[in-house]
């Protein structure tokens, strides 16, 4: 199993692009089982969740070429020979997205066997909200053997008011409404700028979309959908990583191909940090002062300050002036990288959903496990301020969710290596 060593105690300095946004490209794979024409993809990350889904839709019966690398790279995706639409227990459990294949496929097919899903351990995320907006567009639902199991002729059009925030839940429902009969009315949906993304890719394919962005989306089905080429937007949460560890070691970095529209909360937070940012059309520049100052954050449903960041939130408190008070209201169970912070010296007390952080001056290097994704990143936000070495274990979660991190964290002067 990899491990990533670092050497800490650099500040971060130079230029990198982003990737694709991971939770922008998944969504956007399972959107070509909606049609019988080819769907080129720009921009699709080189993670190990979107080799996952790929091995997914593949043994479904989708053909998949992917030509070039990089942000040029294009993976166009033919489901003509769709035969086989079910998603098996052994690769849905590695990743919770694979759920988003259901509602394509019900709308597509007229059925559908999708294993309930598997993840990272950071608390309960159940399905129920897809589910219940299926059952409510006419689909015979069941759950028997580990498996949900849907069927429908056709999907009817429904208005459908989702219990929370759900951005999956949403991505899905919003998925099976393209080829549904009628109008389909999503209240509460999920606002992130994926879902957006999502949306402008469907229309492309002839949908017809209102609203994505805001708390009600509108879709009123059609008889079928066509191919189309999109370009996956990038990465915000990679580029709030990223940032986050410039801020971290007191670097100056400029962060292209990317996009701080899609960040102002955490934008903001770091400018109360004491960072110097300066947004670019496609690009964004940090410069960090010599010591950060303590920000309290509360987590929420986009476009409030993201759930994702949380986590490299805590670890630049850790070395910053003052005590910060995190809050975290999406997921129980994510605070699990404050126990391997500590062991670098940091000082955090958890009280439930609340974790209290004052900062020191410098943090030491040591040995810590990853436990999620974004506890990952955190950790090697951590790892880089701290002082020695620091030997970060389990990082197959990185390789889900960051391309390249080890590559792009050498370019910026890091002293970071992959080891087995």
């Amino acid at each position: 199993m990899d491990k990533l060593l670092i050497e800490g105690g650099l500040p971060l300095a130079g230029e990198i692009a982003m990737s694709g946004a991971k939770n922008a490209a998944l969504p956007l794979l399972c959107a070509a089982l909606l049609t019988r024409e080819p769907v080129t993809l720009i921009n699709v990350p080189d993670l190990h969740d979107i080799a996952t889904m790929r091995k997914l839709l593949e043994q479904m019966g989708v053909k998949i070429e992917k030509v070039g690398a990089g942000p040029t790279a294009a993976l166009t995706l033919d489901a003509s020979a769709l035969d086989h639409p079910v998603a098996p227990y052994d690769l849905v459990k590695t990743m919770r997205a694979s759920v988003l294949v259901l509602g394509p496929l019900v709308a597509r097919c007229g059925e559908a066997r999708v294993s309930l899903p598997g993840g990272c351990a950071i608390g309960a995320r159940p399905i129920d909200q897809h589910i219940k907006g299926l059952a409510a567009m006419g689909a015979e639902i069941g759950v028997a053997q580990g498996y949900v199991q849907a069927r429908a002729t056709r999907l009817k059009g429904a208005r459908l008011f989702t219990d929370m925030v759900t951005v999956t839940g949403t991505e899905n429902l919003m998925m099976a409404a393209c080829l549904a009969e009628g109008e389909t009315v999503i209240e509460n949906a999920a606002r992130e700028p994926e879902v957006v993304d999502l949306a402008h890719c469907l229309v492309a394919m002839g949908a017809n979309i209102s609203g994505a962005g805001a708390d009600v989306i509108r879709i009123r089905g059609v008889e079928r959908l066509h191919g189309a080429t999109h370009r996956v937007m990038p990465d915000r949460i990679e580029t709030g990583t990223y940032l986050c560890a410039a801020a971290a070691t007191g670097g100056s970095v400029r962060l292209t191909q990317t996009s701080g529209s899609y960040l102002d909360a955490v934008i903001d937070k770091l400018m109360d940090a004491g960072c110097d940012i300066v947004l670019e059309r496609d690009a964004i520049r940090l410069a960090a002062p010599p010591r950060l100052r303590s920000v309290s954050i509360r987590t929420a449903p986009y476009p409030a300050f993201p759930t994702d960041m949380q986590a490299q939130f805590m670890a630049i408190d850790c070395v910053a002036e003052g005590t910060a008070v995190i809050r975290e209201t999406i997921f129980e169970n994510r605070f699990m990288h404050a126990v391997e912070l500590i062991r670098l010296g940091a000082d955090i007390r958890i009280d439930g959903n609340t974790a209290v952080v004052a900062g020191k001056a410098t943090l030491d290097g040591a040995a810590v496990m990853a436990t999620d994704l974004r506890a990952s990143a955190s950790l090697v936000v951590a790892g880089l301020a701290a002082q020695g070495q620091t030997l970060v274990d389990r990082i197959y979660h990185l390789d889900r969710g960051y391309e390249r991190m080890e590559e792009k964290l050498v370019a910026l002067g890091a002293r970071v290596r992959r080891v087995k």
